[in-house]
Order: structure tokens, then sequence, then C-alpha cells
């Protein structure tokens, strides 16, 4: 498939990378990635048990996609999961300019006694999920807070584009471990009418006959479609569109671990606090040691 023609392209889309698309006749837009390399290096630096690698790996793929939505530079997606009493502690995702990054916090004694495949309520409990998208230039912040509920971190992610954003959404994901090897990919569809104006109600926009034929044809991917490495991004977009009129694709850069630390970015951080506080944090040495949790690195501050 090309932009214009319905024939395979010649360079195409397989890993660390997202593809967009958009179904003019159908006034629909989607996003598809596969991410091999970029999640390792993501879950490398932890000992991740399944059960939380899997889960992580299903929110670095759900950061990709909806962080890619906005296109301004210097635009930040941030997705926070969090429970007070749940086994997952915290669970943050970040997206910004290609660059993902995603860290959890969780009861390892507690995790033991659910077996190999928990439930999102099992491990989260009553928890809720946060989605922020921080514009740059001082253009503003947007969030929007909903339950961490359904049967998977996708499902709490439509949910949020349902309550918050008011823009019919599907968003599928797949997660696959082989030999300690986390894979994951994803797929979200939105359908965007045009020339409507305002925040008309949502069950009309649900059941508008794009909306409808789309996001059928969409409900029909497998997981392991999604999975196959085999299988390009472009060659998932044909299967399921490929009777439409024209669809239009963008191969966007390639993705990558995005962790921002650094001495000099901590050295900017503490600066901020009181002479009172930075003596509190540093030990006999007089160092002050900085633990990332994205990255699991220290990072020693002399004073």
């Amino acid at each position: 498939m090309t932009e214009t023609q319905p024939t395979p392209p010649a360079v195409e889309t397989y890993s660390d990378r997202t593809l967009t698309f958009t179904i003019p006749a159908r006034h629909a837009r989607g996003r598809a990635v596969r991410l091999d390399t970029v999640l390792s290096d993501i879950l490398g630096p932890h000992d991740y048990p399944p059960a939380i690698a899997h889960l992580l790996a299903e929110a670095v793929v759900l950061a990709a996609l909806m962080g890619s939505l906005v296109k301004e530079d210097g635009a930040q997606m941030t997705m926070q999961a969090q429970t007070k009493d749940g086994i997952v502690k915290l669970l943050v995702c970040d997206f910004r300019a290609g660059e993902l990054r995603g860290y959890a916090d969780f009861d390892a004694e507690r995790l033991g006694g659910l077996g190999s495949n928990p439930s999102l309520s099992a491990l989260f409990g009553e928890g809720f999920l946060a989605i922020t998208f921080d514009r740059p230039e001082g253009k503003g912040r947007y969030q929007g807070i909903v339950p961490l509920e359904g049967a998977s971190l996708a499902d709490a992610c439509a949910a949020y584009f349902f309550q918050s954003e008011q823009v019919p959404t599907l968003i599928r994901t797949a997660v696959r471990s082989d030999g300690g090897r986390v894979s994951a990919a994803g797929l979200l569809l939105q359908h965007l009418p045009e020339g409507e104006e305002g925040r008309e109600r949502l069950h009309v926009r649900l059941d508008h006959p794009e909306w409808e034929h789309v996001s059928i044809l969409a409900g029909t991917l497998r997981h392991d479609e999604l999975l196959d490495p085999a299988l390009s991004m472009e060659a998932i977009v044909w299967r399921l569109f490929h009777e439409e009129e024209e669809v239009r694709i963008e191969r966007d850069a390639l993705l990558r671990r995005g962790c921002r630390c650094s001495v000099e970015h901590y050295r900017t951080v503490l600066a901020g606090f009181p002479e009172a506080d930075l003596a509190e944090m540093r030990n006999e040495e007089g160092v002050i040691e900085v633990d990332c949790a994205f990255c699991s690195r220290i990072f020693p501050i002399a004073a």
C-alpha cells in the first residue's frame, strides 16, 4: 500500500517506529506500532517478574500510540496508573519526541501469590489512570482521570478518550514473551468527523455509520498478526482497510528509550532545594546519591 495506490510500499515499517494512517472518506485516523529493541532497552535494566513486564510492555505501547497523536515539537504525553492498596503501587510511562520511558513499582511479596496471569483488577485493586498532555510554549496542559476498569490498560485508555475527549476510540494491544524477551504491539483507531462543531453527544458519534464500519474492520485484528515480526505495519493496515477508497500513511521517526537522567539534570533539580534539605540528603562523603527509577542507575552528585 502506498499513500494513494492499493499496493504494498517498497519500504515498510516493522518495529520501533509508529505508523500514522488516515482514511479520509471515513474521517478516521490511526496509529500502529510494534516494539522490539526499544522495549528491551526499557525493561532490561530491571528484573521485572513476567506479570509486571507484561503490564509495563502494554503501557509503553499505549504511550507510543497516544503520545504520537500530538505532533507539536516539545509536547509530552504522560500516562500514570496508581492505587493506594494495590499490588502495583505506581506505573508511569511517557512519550516525548519519539522518546519512550516507563517504570513500575510493585509489592513483590503480594505479587507472588497471584499466579502467572493476574487480572488488571488483581494488580491494581481500585486504582485510577491519569493521562496528561503537556503542550509546548505555554499552550497549556490537559489531563483526564478515569478508573482503572476493564480487562486491560487498553480498555482504560479507551475509556479516557470516551469520557475526557469524547472521541470514539478503539485500541488493540498484544504482548508476548519468548525466552525472556518481551515484544509488544498495538493499534489505535479514532473517528474525527469533519465539520462537526463543539462537543456533540458522544452516543451520536458512536452510532455514526463511518465509525461503525471502520471499527468493525479494526476489531478483526488478531494478536498474532500484531506480533508477527514478518508482517509490517503497512501490511496490517492493508489487511484491515484494503477495500477503502484511499488510505494515507506516514512513517514517523524511530522510537528510542528516552530516560533524560544525567548528573547535570539532577544538579539543576537539586539547586532548587533548601540547604537544610540538601544536608540531610548527603552521605558521609558529602555526596547525594540519586536513584533514577526509569533506568535503574544511581547518580552521585558531589557537594
